[in-house]
């Protein structure tokens, strides 16, 4: 266990990557970078740390944004409950008279949006504290590294590898072994293609010498996805492009998007509904196809291009200026977005 330890702290000080969040110790600057990581690449993070902490300086500014400016901010990271969660975070905690996050693992988890891992992640990164961190990284270079049979689809398992990690945990630069395992399992322990003849574990890790890495972490089968077909209309009048908000549920809760049915529909059944409905138009264009893979969900999307004599009603009618600069239209959409920026 302790060999782990030194191996892994060894091998981070000689090869840890230059992060713009590695240079700081202020709990709020790693909060944001730990979330902003959740389900994104470190490489897209970078430029929207360095945005999001030179707009929102401090918690309290992170408290005080308006909504739609902030999810503006976070435009193109996806997964917007993460923002809005911070958000509920940063209010509640100054609310309570701070001006930084808490430096407990009950106060912290305490807040919307921070479960075991992240508030360790702050705690060992942040406030040097012998904390313990499971995310994926950590699941797949301990599930290979002692060849563990149980899924990590199953809560339970987790405790098998919060045992095993109390036990390599040291009491002084936690941080270090936190990150430790984050660059390890991004560079050398990926999940396919494993570089493992540069790893610094692989003399004793039991999938190496059976070679059965990519077998590892066990975890049960995933469920199918959705998958839906919609039809996207761009409603065009002058220079303006029609908008709406989504429900304050569910997917892609209170986002602005694009109108668009389920209905699958050709050019000439739009142009045949829109005069069914005396709806005065100039022209209906088939403008492509596009495709968003969420989580749980694959959207099919094709687009079409409508200009109109004069604006429908119940939509919000923004200029090609507005759509870039204030109004959030989550990556499902960006195909359409750079279509009508573009065209």
């Amino acid at each position: 266990m302790e060999k782990i330890t030194k191996e892994l702290l060894k091998w981070y000080q000689e090869n840890k990557r230059d992060l713009p969040w590695r240079h700081t110790k202020n709990p709020y600057f790693i909060w944001i970078s730990e979330i902003m990581l959740q389900q994104t690449r470190v490489e897209t993070v970078k430029e929207y740390y360095t945005r999001f902490i030179k707009k929102l300086p401090t918690l309290k500014d992170l408290a005080e944004i308006e909504e739609d400016n902030l999810l503006k901010l976070w435009e193109g990271l996806g997964y917007y409950s993460r923002v809005r969660n911070m958000q509920k975070a940063a209010k509640k905690i100054v609310e309570m008279g701070k001006d930084n996050l808490p430096s407990t693992k009950e106060e912290l988890v305490a807040l919307p949006g921070i479960g075991d891992y992240t508030a360790g992640a702050i705690l060992s990164i942040a406030f040097d504290k012998p904390a313990i961190a499971i995310d994926g990284n950590v699941y797949r270079v301990l599930g290979r590294y002692y060849k563990i049979e149980d899924s990590i689809s199953k809560p339970k398992t987790y405790r098998v590898y919060e045992n095993i990690v109390k036990q390599i945990l040291p009491s002084k630069n936690t941080g270090d072994f936190t990150q430790s395992f984050m660059d390890l399992g991004s560079i050398i322990c990926t999940p396919k293609s494993p570089k493992c003849l540069h790893c610094p574990l692989r003399k004793e890790c039991l999938c190496y010498r059976s070679n059965t890495q990519e077998l590892y972490p066990k975890k049960d089968k995933a469920k199918e996805q959705i998958v839906e077909e919609r039809i996207v209309f761009l409603y065009v009048y002058k220079e303006k492009v029609a908008i709406q908000k989504r429900e304050n549920k569910g997917l892609l809760a209170s986002m602005y998007e694009f109108p668009n049915t389920l209905e699958l529909k050709n050019q000439i059944d739009i142009e045949n509904d829109l005069l069914e409905k005396k709806i005065p138009y100039v022209s209906v264009l088939e403008i492509g196809t596009s495709k968003h893979i969420f989580s749980h969900k694959i959207w099919y999307m094709t687009g079409f291009l409508v200009e109109l004599e004069k604006p429908l009603k119940n939509f919000l009618w923004i200029t090609k200026k507005e759509l870039q600069k204030k109004y959030s239209i989550p990556s499902a959409f960006s195909y359409f977005s750079d279509f009508y920026q573009n065209r």
